[in-house]
């Protein structure tokens, strides 16, 4: 150990860190860093070169995921000098994914210097019955949900950043992510409307902190920035989410499988910057030559959807 350095005390687990660590800023700071990504999109990628084309397409982060980093079907997080390479071809924030309840891999991710940890339901989980505590890692946290109570229970953890999620595939089937946004907004708007009664009902129905709950009720939102990902693949997509009432979109590496991902990546950016504004929407929709080739659905699916109408 070196004789600069602090130890700090992880489940027993002495590790090493520079005296700069010692402590975790508030999280007021970590929401800061959250907020500046308001109103982009983060692109999801699985090497430097697609990283590149993301920054300059207008993309607000890059998140990584390393496609080859996986055995018997078990995704982990991405290699470490992957990320590293990565954060040395872009200056925009760099995310990495660590899985559900693996306090380690968040402290590696956090020591190599990414902007954000993504504990990530696109991960194989790996402890069932605890998520990381937030709190103990000076690195912002973003985490995945499907409803508001998940969220709620997520920014208890301490996440700074909500990303409301449906299909994580990449089929581009954009479906189950509305339905969940609807759920998320649905809810909100239902809460804005009840008394404190009501509320430490609700609070116990959906297993979310009752302050949070009277949080929410006052100001009309979450209390972090809320990202939507999945199947979102076209600036149409992208807007759908702004609509409804999102602070920006996730975007999966299936952006990268078109003729020109470039065009691709920044139509989705202008989409998201000017959701509202259906000149720039049709500018952005228009001369995207491919549409997409996994982005279709599959017999079952309108099987199913046939059946839901009955």
């Amino acid at each position: 150990m070196s004789q600069d350095g602090t130890v700090t005390l992880y489940t027993n687990n002495l590790i090493t860190k520079d005296p700069s660590s010692i402590k975790t800023p508030p999280f007021s700071i970590k929401l800061t860093s959250s907020q500046i990504l308001r109103g982009g999109a983060i692109i999801e990628i699985i090497d430097a070169k697609q990283a590149k084309i993301a920054e300059q397409a207008g993309a607000c982060a890059v998140v990584v995921t390393d496609k080859q980093h996986n055995h018997n079907g078990v995704w982990r997080m991405p290699d470490v000098s992957l990320v590293k390479e990565i954060k040395r071809v872009v200056s925009i924030p760099v995310i990495a994914r660590a899985r559900v309840g693996h306090f380690v891999e968040a402290q590696i991710l956090e020591r190599i210097g990414v902007d954000f940890i993504d504990e990530s339901n696109v991960l194989t989980v790996a402890d069932e019955g605890n998520f990381i505590n937030k709190h103990n890692f000076r690195c912002p946290f973003l985490c995945g949900c499907e409803n508001l109570g998940e969220a709620l229970r997520r920014v208890t953890e301490g996440a700074a950043m909500i990303v409301t999620h449906g299909d994580l595939t990449n089929s581009g089937n954009v479906a189950k992510t509305v339905k969940n946004v609807r759920s998320v907004m649905g809810d909100i708007r239902v809460l804005s409307n009840m008394d404190e009664d009501e509320i430490f009902a609700f609070a116990k129905k959906i297993a979310a902190p009752y302050d949070l709950l009277m949080q929410i009720k006052q100001v009309g939102r979450l209390p972090v920035a809320q990202f939507a990902g999945g199947g979102i693949v076209t600036p149409a997509d992208a807007a759908l989410m702004m609509q409804l009432g999102c602070d920006g979109v996730f975007v999966g590496s299936e952006v990268f499988d078109s003729v020109d991902p470039c065009k691709r990546v920044r139509a989705i950016v202008q989409a998201v910057r000017h959701y509202n504004d259906p000149h720039v929407l049709v500018e952005s929709s228009c001369g995207l030559e491919d549409p997409m080739p996994r982005a279709s659905l599959d017999e079952d699916q309108i099987q199913q959807f046939g059946r839901s109408e009955v």
